[in-house]
């Protein structure tokens, strides 16, 4: 058995870690919280024996904790059935189930299922399923994407087309097609401030009035801008660009990876303006965080265009080319099931208001603090943008990586979070018992004021 040192030194000679700066990550060393090797509950505990509250749901897609009996039993009695058998060709009992529970917890209209494994991929499906579509029935011409500034969906090709955060993806710009993009409307970041959001829906207006025909689908993660640094919408602004997609034809992807079950105060954002997609896409916390699965769901009308006699080939057959080995794995939809179940048992979706409330009471200190730019929360999904000055905003030079070094300084206090840019997120999982998100909470603000009065 490897010792703790031993286990972060073999890390560090062969694993190469995502969305990390490897050289740094190296230097660092075995650091608190480095190797996490059990959980429970809502704390991660790592070789040493350390625990720290799971501040960001181990990367957006926690829901219930860690070592849920009911998720845990789901899996293991799958386990003994079967892992994984192929959906081509082939049914599988717990991917019915899923999808008949997806249709049925959705918006309206959704009503096929198109499994995959992740939520990059979840979104290449919607895109590669829009511009299909569309040749499908005869008007090749809308070929284009609409999307917002600031914006992540992924890291595969296609999805990255679609994002709009060049530190990201900057450097694939030569590979990507080209996509339409315009500001994103919240009011702190956009030039226009709180008048923002007209303008972007008039931008949007434009571009459609202009040139509809060349439009296939916008995409947009509803409600708030999860990577881009937790950027929020004003409200109506998800249903105003819905109401323009539809005036003009053009197919609305929503991108509820990071939002869907239960992030944002619904179980869905979407549901918080009464917004029926013709696609969306699910991921992260669509099995409770317990194993990679992801769905895309779509409307009857896509999926009957995609219908076509198994005579035709090449070019002229209208079906749906895309898969991949583990499309729709047993013990991933068994998973799925259960969280669903669990949402539903649990009473979850009624304690959101309260702890929503918490968050933002528990925060509101910091709106003064000097290094504070900005607190922009929607549901259980929190970002704290530190500058350098408040009045100004001057933000801090990137390569001083502030948020990471706020974000380090939090292991004292026994809780992980993670930075994007110098923006400090928060997103614990919905089900986050109050006395733990209470000490979560008094973490995050007793860091921020003791880091900055230290420095």
């Amino acid at each position: 058995m490897s010792t703790p040192e031993q286990l972060a030194d073999l890390d560090a000679r062969f694993v190469w870690h995502p969305f990390t700066p490897m050289k740094q990550w190296i230097a660092e060393g075995d650091g608190p919280g480095r190797v996490i090797e059990s959980a429970e509950g809502f704390e991660l505990i790592d070789t040493r024996g350390r625990r720290f509250i799971d501040g960001f749901s181990s990367l957006w897609c926690n829901l219930h904790g860690h070592r849920v009996g009911e998720i845990d039993r789901a899996v293991t009695g799958q386990l003994g059935r079967v892992a994984h058998t192929t959906l081509l060709g082939h049914a599988s009992g717990p991917s019915i189930e899923l999808a008949k529970r997806l249709v049925q917890i959705t918006p309206p209209g959704l009503e096929k299922v198109f499994y995959s494994d992740s939520g990059a991929s979840s979104v290449e499906i919607a895109l590669k399923m829009a511009f299909q579509y569309f040749r499908n029935i005869s008007q090749p011409s809308r070929r284009k994407f609409i999307a917002l500034r600031s914006s992540y969906h992924g890291d595969t090709i296609g999805a990255v087309s679609l994002g709009g955060i060049g530190t990201f993806h900057g450097i694939f710009a030569p590979l990507l097609f080209e996509t339409t993009f315009v500001e994103s409307p919240n009011p702190y970041h956009h030039p226009a401030g709180a008048q923002g959001d007209r303008q972007v829906l008039d931008q949007i207006e434009k571009i459609l009035n202009h040139s509809a025909q060349e439009y296939c689908a916008m995409v947009i993660e509803p409600l708030i801008q999860g990577a881009g640094g937790m950027l929020t919408h004003p409200p109506g602004f998800l249903r105003s660009v819905r109401q323009l997609t539809l005036d003009h034809g053009v197919l609305l992807i929503a991108d509820e990876v990071a939002t869907g079950f239960c992030r944002t105060g619904g179980l869905f954002a979407c549901d918080a303006e009464a917004v029926c997609p013709d696609l969306m896409c699910l991921g992260k916390g669509l099995t409770g965080g317990y194993l990679p699965l992801a769905a895309t769901l779509a409307t009857q009308e896509i999926f009957d265009a995609f219908l076509s006699e198994p005579r035709q080939t090449g070019t002229n057959t209208k079906t749906f080319f895309h898969g991949h080995t583990f499309t729709g794995n047993a013990l991933g939809c068994a998973a799925a099931n259960a969280s669903i179940d669990l949402i539903r048992k649990s009473g979850l979706l009624a304690s959101l208001d309260e702890k929503v409330d918490m968050i933002r009471a528990a925060l509101a200190p910091l709106v003064d603090h000097p290094n504070v730019g900005d607190i922009r929360q929607c549901g259980m999904m929190v970002g704290i943008e530190l500058v350098s000055d408040r009045d100004g905003p001057k933000f801090f030079d990137a390569s001083d990586r502030v948020g990471a070094a706020v974000c380090r300084a939090a292991l004292k206090r026994d809780i992980i979070i993670r930075p994007l840019g110098d923006v400090v997120t928060l997103m614990p999982a919905p089900a986050m018992d109050t006395a733990t998100l209470e000490r979560l909470l008094d973490a995050v603000t007793g860091t921020i004021y003791e880091y900055f009065k230290a420095s």
